[in-house]
C-alpha cells in the first residue's frame, strides 16, 4: 500500500506545484479575475470536450463498453446517494449558507482535479472511464444543483444537461467510439493539443481561487468541515467499499473513486455568485477542500490501488 501511496501522492504533489504556480502568478498580478473566469470558460468548453473526444479516438473493445456502462451506474449511483446525505444533513440550515454545503457536498472537482489525475495513474483508460463519470456528473449539476441553487424549477434545466459541452463531448465520443469512426489526422492533432491543457490551465485557475479565498472563516465553521469530510472522506471510502463488494473491474473502480475523493467543484463559488448565495463560505470550501485534498486523494486513491 506504501508504494500505491507515494505513487499517487507524487502526481498529487505535482498538480499542487501547478497550483502554486497560479497562487503565485495571481499575487503576482499576472491572473486577474477576468483572466480566471476565462481561462475557465476555455476549459469546459473547449479543453474538456477535446479530452473526452480524444480519449475514445481508439480502438474499439467490448470490455472497454462494458467498463463504460459500470461507469455510468456507479456515478448514477454515487451522486444519488450523495444528494440523499446532503438533503439530511443539511435540511435545519439557513438556505443561503445550507445550498452552499449541499453543493460542496455533493459535487467534486472530478474534471479539473480528477481528469489529470486519472490520466497520470491509469492512462488513457482513466480518462475513457472519467469521461463517463463527468457525464452523469454534468446531468446533477444541471438539474439537481441548478434547481437548488435557483431556488425554483428550470424549465430548461434538461435542455442546459443535454447541450452541455462535458455531455456533447461525451456523445461524439461515444459514437466515434462504438462506429470506429476515425478522424482524420488534421482534426485529431488539434484536439489533441487542446487536450493536453487539461492539466496545467485548471490547476492555474485554482491557485487563482485559492490565494484570494478566506480560509479563516471555513476554518471556524463545522458545517463547511462536515461536508468537507463527507466530500473528501466519508462518500469516497464508503464508495470504494461497495465497488469492491460488488468486485467492479479495478480500472472502473479505481476510476470512480479518484473522481468521487477529489476535492469540492470549483463551480459551486459561480453558482453561487450567480444566485447570490453565501459566495465567500462556498470559495472558503472550495479553497480549504483542494488543500486537504493533498492529503485525503493519496491515501484514498492509494487504498484504492492497494485493495481492488
Amino acid at each position: 500500500m506504501l508504494s500505491s501511496f507515494l505513487d499517487v501522492g507524487q502526481q498529487v504533489l505535482v498538480l499542487f506545484i501547478l497550483i502554486g504556480v497560479g497562487a503565485l502568478l495571481t499575487k503576482c498580478g499576472c491572473i486577474t479575475d477576468k483572466g480566471a473566469a476565462a481561462m475557465t470558460d476555455v476549459v469546459l468548453y473547449a479543453v474538456t470536450p477535446c479530452v473526452i473526444i480524444s480519449a475514445f479516438s481508439r480502438p474499439f473493445r467490448p470490455e472497454l463498453l462494458g467498463g463504460l456502462l459500470t461507469t455510468v451506474l456507479c456515478a448514477f449511483c454515487v451522486m444519488l446517494c450523495s444528494v440523499l446525505l446532503a438533503e439530511l444533513v443539511c435540511r435545519k440550515t439557513e438556505y443561503s449558507r445550507a445550498v452552499v454545503l449541499k453543493f460542496s457536498l455533493v459535487f467534486s472537482n472530478c474534471g479539473f482535479m480528477a481528469l489529470p489525475l486519472q490520466q497520470a495513474v491509469l492512462g488513457e483508460d482513466g480518462v475513457f472511464y472519467g469521461a463517463a463519470y463527468i457525464a452523469v456528473f454534468n446531468l446533477f449539476m444541471w438539474t439537481y444543483g441548478l434547481i437548488a441553487m435557483s431556488r425554483r424549477t428550470e424549465p430548461k434545466a434538461v435542455l442546459k444537461a443535454v447541450v452541455n459541452p462535458g455531455v456533447i463531448g461525451t456523445v461524439i465520443g461515444v459514437v466515434l467510439f462504438v462506429c470506429q469512426i476515425q478522424l482524420p489526422e488534421v482534426v485529431l492533432s488539434p484536439v489533441r493539443y487542446l487536450a493536453a491543457l487539461n492539466t496545467p490551465v485548471p490547476m492555474l485557475v485554482i491557485g487563482c481561487h485559492l490565494i484570494r479565498s478566506d480560509l479563516r472563516r471555513v476554518l471556524k465553521d463545522k458545517g463547511a468541515y462536515l461536508a468537507m469530510a463527507a466530500r473528501l472522506v466519508l462518500i469516497p471510502l464508503a464508495a470504494l467499499g461497495v465497488m469492491k463488494l460488488a468486485c467492479v473491474d479495478r480500472t472502473v473502480a479505481v476510476t470512480v473513486t479518484i473522481a468521487v475523493s477529489a476535492p469540492v467543484a470549483a463551480f459551486t463559488t459561480m453558482m453561487a455568485q450567480k444566485f447570490g448565495r453565501d459566495t465567500q463560505l462556498s470559495a472558503g470550501i472550495v479553497s480549504a477542500s483542494a488543500v486537504f485534498s493533498f492529503v485525503t486523494m493519496p491515501l484514498v486513491v492509494g487504498l484504492a490501488e492497494y485493495i481492488m
